[in-house]
């Protein structure tokens, strides 16, 4: 990457960044600071952390790494990426309007249309990926506040354009969020393509181990997330220490796991394409994905999530899934084991079923979450699991 600003390039960033050695002991790595409270010199005067829901130096930390890495000025971190995409949805205001993508983690979708939608919160949906399915939801607003994307979206990785949806958001006094947990900053910036906040499920590829759960608010201008800090801190919905270390834990081998991931997927993706009873494989590093030449423009690289349809649907799709040797059937994504979930039934059960028909979530697609491991074992237990 270009480093003519002379800061430290990611890598370097990922395992240093908030976590100078120890002052008082030398220690490397920044010990966990597990006290809920702190002693003040006199009433009112203290170091900077008064109790550890408000602030807590390991979770300053975390936070000062993941504004370094995302190129952002400000973050804040929480107990989940749901808290995280709560507290900034309690930070607008009934009435105000919000145009979501058309195809969301199932989580996102709960929360925008049983929680936030009778509320009081104004919705519209993008019908597509194209920017222009984003303009015009924005006319049916009347008060448009913010804009929402995944970009690779969860389960149908498909690709947005960050750069010309961050133009219509701001034509129109909007802000503009990208859910990158499926990228992770190593691959994909959206704040230096436009967007305004980024927000990360850390429990995925950023913890990187399936050992903790967590999330992310990222904001492109100091200041932005005054209001999130005050709900953060109001509500409560924030990580422990612990929590907070095993993500910095985690970011220290991002870059390294990454590329392994994508490196695992093109080439399982390749071999997917070519494999009977498989109507469609969904990886934007393939030349004939619909999103492939916005993935070369924004990423650094296609990522580790592959979707497929298999034929026959539900019934092969369950025999396929408990087939797999070396893939887990579970949910969640991003950590050094491969994985593989049923949309339908798992990470997208609580959409009714006419939604998940309106989006091609159909009963015979399959995500695969590709870990690190050798990858002709993967593509060994995917052909034995095809086996009829």
């Amino acid at each position: 990457m270009d480093n003519d600003d002379k800061r430290p390039r990611f890598a370097t960033r990922a395992i240093h960044m908030g976590q100078t050695p120890d002052p008082t002991t030398g220690a490397t790595i920044p010990p966990i600071y597990l006290s809920t409270t702190y002693t003040q010199e006199s009433p009112g005067v203290h170091k900077g952390y008064e109790y550890s829901r408000s602030q807590n130096p390991t979770r300053t930390a975390l936070e000062a790494c993941l504004s370094g890495l995302e190129e952002g000025e400000d973050c804040a971190v929480f107990s989940s990426g749901l808290a995280a995409t709560n507290a900034l949805l309690q930070s607008l205001r009934p009435g105000d309007g919000f145009i979501a993508g058309h195809d969301l983690y199932g989580g996102t979708f709960r929360l925008l249309e049983d929680v936030f939608r009778p509320w009081g919160l104004e919705i519209a949906r993008a019908e597509s990926s194209d920017p222009s399915a984003y303009e015009k939801a924005m006319k049916t607003l009347e008060r448009p506040r913010m804009i929402w994307i995944e970009t690779p979206t969860n389960p149908l990785v498909d690709l947005i354009d960050i750069s010309s949806v961050a133009e219509i958001a701001g034509n129109n006094g909007s802000l503009l969020v990208v859910d990158n947990t499926f990228a992770s900053p190593c691959l994909q910036k959206p704040l230096t393509l436009g967007a305004d906040m980024v927000l990360h499920s850390t429990t995925k590829y950023l913890g990187g181990h399936s050992d903790v759960i967590g999330g992310a608010l990222i904001a492109r201008e100091a200041g932005q997330l005054e209001s999130v800090r005050f709900i953060q801190n109001a509500a409560g919905a924030v990580p422990g220490p612990l929590d907070c270390y095993l993500i910095l834990r985690g970011l220290k081998t991002l870059e390294i796991r990454m590329q392994r991931h994508c490196a695992n997927a093109m080439k399982l993706a390749e071999v997917l394409n070519g494999l009977p009873g498989i109507s469609r494989v969904l990886y934007p590093g393939l030349p004939d994905h619909p999103g492939h030449e916005i993935a070369k423009k924004q990423m650094q690289g296609f990522g580790g999530m592959i979707s497929i349809e298999l034929d026959d649907g539900f019934e092969r799709a369950k025999t396929f899934c408990t087939s797999l040797r070396i893939f887990s059937l579970a949910e969640s994504l991003g950590g050094v084991e491969s994985l593989v979930s049923h949309p339908a039934t798992m990470t997208h059960a609580s959409l009714p079923p006419s939604e998940r028909h309106a989006r091609r979530i159909t009963d015979g697609l399959v995500r695969l979450s590709v870990g690190i491991e050798d990858v002709q074992d993967l593509i060994e237990d995917i052909n034995q699991a095809l086996q009829p």
